[in-house]
């Protein structure tokens, strides 16, 4: 596909690029950030003849709301503002995100999103925003990542060792997921002009073999993070396993109407995507991770993804990025087709959100940033999209994620935890955060111990599969 029918089948599609920064903070220092900003647009530029006219940006809960519930801080308020004015100055539609993971101080005392009263906070805010900013924001996201501060920081501990409480911090999934139902109302109600969303991680990737049970692996592997949120958000029901256990409920955080309010509606689906994974059975881990690619940081999240049937490995004979994220230009457009497999018409339009990010890394033997090598990995990932765009899949837009966002998560995670790491280049070893080596995350009763070898240790229990749920017509 050449980049002139590129351009014209994704023709209808918001180029844009996305930021974690905060518009409510101070202004830092002059950035080298606009040098990355030049160069995504350049590059949508030079393939497709678009010029980026959105922007989005994270309001900042923690600067406006620093003392509690009811209280605002005016400076802060005036900075988001004037960021908006300049944005609509200079012909740019403002894209405002409410939430990047972190809460403000006060709420998190109070529990964060283990205590329900933290959604019913979170649209109290988006109600605020509304009102303000409404009638200049161009599409409102609720948040940037529904998994990172449920799953990963609640859950398993990821983020702040020590906040991991396992199983029971399921109750975090259906707590957002109700603060995302309640701000779209809000902000509705408000009177906000601009589309209304939310983020999911999007996972998706490849069966290590072809065993049927490495397909049923992935299968499992994409039911615990996307129909963990997608199901109550198109379906209106929690994610069922296949021996009938739904595991968000069983902590008794649902109550009457939750699912209702959770299933409203959205103008569009934000699709954070980064990289494929290869997915194996756990009783076939032994055969398809040999010794020399057993990176310890792998096992130790091996050791709580097998506990819910299945694992993951590095891709063989597959080029990655420095960060160790595998080149697979089609991966993206797999996951979305994927995804649309599973949920067909009940998707809203779907924008690929917060990807590209790892590709700044590739360089030319004068370590030089490679704009060709870059571009041409980039035409080939727009490439493979534009094939579902042509088939009718509803992508309504594509973003870059700047670069220098989410620098802890680039150098702590990324690198850790990657499915494969430059043979010129030591894998790193900060350390591991407690909760991830401790057992017990995904607890099972009935989980039993693999036996001698390079598997010994690791935990295997009956797990989950995809299972299709029509909504009744």
């Amino acid at each position: 596909m050449s980049d002139g029918s590129l351009h014209q089948t994704l023709r209808g599609v918001d180029w844009g690029v996305a930021t974690a920064d905060t518009i409510a903070a101070p202004p830092p220092p002059p950035p080298e950030r606009d040098g990355h900003f030049r160069q995504w647009t350049d590059d949508i530029r030079h393939l497709t003849g678009v010029v980026t006219h959105t922007h989005r940006m994270v309001a900042g809960w923690s600067q406006l709301q620093p003392d509690g519930p009811g209280s605002w801080d005016a400076d802060a308020l005036d900075r988001c503002d004037r960021a908006l004015d300049t944005l609509l100055a200079q012909g740019t539609r403002p894209g405002l995100t409410l939430l990047d993971r972190s809460l403000p101080p006060w709420l998190d005392a109070e529990g964060g999103w283990l205590a329900r009263e933290t959604a019913e906070h979170f649209a109290e805010y988006a109600a605020e925003l509304g009102r303000r900013f409404g009638d200049r924001v161009d599409r409102w996201i609720t948040s940037t990542d529904l998994a990172g501060p449920t799953l990963a920081d609640h859950v398993a501990g990821m983020y702040s060792p020590g906040r991991g409480v396992g199983r029971a911090g399921l109750a975090t999934v259906h707590h957002i997921l109700l603060a995302n139902g309640l701000a779209t109302l809000a902000l509705r109600a408000a009177g906000a002009r601009g589309r209304i969303g939310t983020t999911v991680t999007l996972v998706g990737g490849y069966p290590a073999t072809d065993d049927p049970y490495d397909r049923l692996a992935l299968e499992r592997l994409e039911s615990w993070t996307n129909r963990l949120f997608l199901d109550p958000l198109l379906l209106g029901a929690h994610m069922v396993t296949e021996d009938d256990i739904v595991p968000v409920a069983d902590t008794g955080c649902v109550r009457p109407g939750d699912l209702e309010v959770i299933a409203t509606a959205q103008d569009l689906l934000g699709l954070s995507w980064h990289t494929p994974f290869r997915v194996t059975a756990p009783e076939n881990l032994p055969r398809v991770l040999p010794t020399s690619k057993c990176l310890g940081a792998l096992n130790e999240v091996n050791r709580l993804l097998v506990g819910l049937g299945f694992a993951i490995v590095p891709f063989d004979d597959v080029e990655t990025t420095a960060y160790g994220w595998p080149i697979v230009p089609e991966g993206l457009a797999d996951a979305v087709a994927s995804l649309h497999d599973l949920y067909g018409d009940l998707l809203p339009p779907l924008s690929v959100i917060d990807n590209g990010m790892g590709d700044l890394d590739l360089v030319d033997e004068r370590g030089h940033s490679d704009d060709t090598r870059r571009r041409a990995l980039l035409r080939a990932r727009l490439t493979w999209l534009a094939r579902l765009v042509a088939a009718g899949v509803d992508v309504c837009g594509y973003e870059y994620w700047s670069v220098l966002d989410n620098l802890e998560a680039k150098f702590r995670y990324t690198r850790l935890y990657a499915m494969a790491v430059p043979d010129h280049e030591p894998p790193p070893r900060p350390p591991i955060p407690s909760d991830w080596v401790r057992g017990g995350a995904f607890a099972h009763p009935d989980a039993v111990v693999l036996g001698e070898g390079r598997a010994a240790g690791l935990t295997l229990v009956p797990g989950t599969t995809r299972t299709r749920r029509v909504p009744a017509p």
